[in-house]
């Protein structure tokens, strides 16, 4: 009877404990809302869409909420997003802080630091942005800064396709090309125009006998023949040159004029 007391009051110390620890242990969740079905780190996957890889997903964790109201996935320590096309070329890319994936409306929040950069090179910059895929647009009402390689802009309440090539934007300012710059004219300095001074002098060549040379002819003037010059003979100038339809002249020119006759000389001669 002694052995058995100490075997008794070990066993009551033991139902004493147990029926103390009974309270510590937290209720049963009936309802999953809160946790996620899903929950991944170091994520790099593709997605598809009827069979075509539409997207490329980077990120340090992933977490999938199905039974939330409405479900969305959880990406709240940044995101990395690329976009192809049917012939897989990357069309765009997203980079955010902190990005919610609605998974029944197909609808993407992005927060904090937003950049996005479409084909042509420019480059998107937010606070808050939503890229409706039904819709296939994207829209923000916070600031929106836009650069690209010819023009910067910024403003409110924008709005673009997928493919960010055609937006719209409100309240906007920037800076815009006003045509290309046309190159100013030439002027040559003043020894390239002291050696061209002489070319208004232009040389014609006209025929000529065998074993004479062409005169240059001074830009200007007509082609009229020069007048001839008188020639010199033994000290008495002469007309080498007749004028057309002249009479012969005929006998021995007189140095003196005929004296007058008287009028018996001219009955005489009749």
């Amino acid at each position: 009877m002694n052995r058995l007391l100490p075997f008794a009051m070990i066993l009551s110390l033991m139902l004493l404990a147990c029926s103390e620890d009974e309270g510590n242990f937290a209720p049963a969740i009936e309802q999953r809302d809160s946790l996620p079905i899903l929950k991944s780190r170091g994520v790099s996957t593709l997605i598809s869409d009827s069979g075509i890889i539409r997207y490329k997903i980077i990120a340090e964790e992933w977490y999938i909420y199905d039974r939330r109201n409405p479900s969305f996935w959880a990406f709240e320590k940044g995101l990395f997003l690329e976009q192809f096309d049917e012939e897989y070329h990357v069309k765009a890319f997203v980079n955010a802080d902190t990005a919610y994936y609605y998974d029944k409306v197909e609808l993407w929040e992005l927060r904090g630091r937003v950049l996005v950069k479409n084909l042509k090179g420019e480059t998107f910059k937010t606070s808050l942005l939503y890229w409706d895929q039904k819709k296939h647009e994207l829209y923000s009402d916070r600031f929106m800064e836009i650069k690209g390689e010819t023009q910067e802009l910024s403003g409110y309440d924008f709005r673009s396709d997928e493919r960010m090539t055609r937006y719209s934007i409100h309240s906007s300012k920037g800076a815009f090309p006003m045509g290309e710059d046309k190159p100013a004219t030439p002027k040559p300095d003043a020894q390239t125009m002291a050696e061209y001074a002489d070319t208004t002098q232009l040389t014609t060549t006209t025929p000529s006998q065998t074993g004479t040379t062409n005169k240059p002819t001074h830009a200007g003037t007509d082609n009229k023949k020069p007048k001839a010059q008188p020639n010199v003979k033994h000290g008495q100038p002469v007309n080498k040159t007749a004028p057309k339809n002249a009479p012969k002249v005929t006998g021995t020119p007189k140095s003196a004029p005929n004296k007058p006759r008287t009028v018996e000389q001219m009955k005489q001669q009749r």
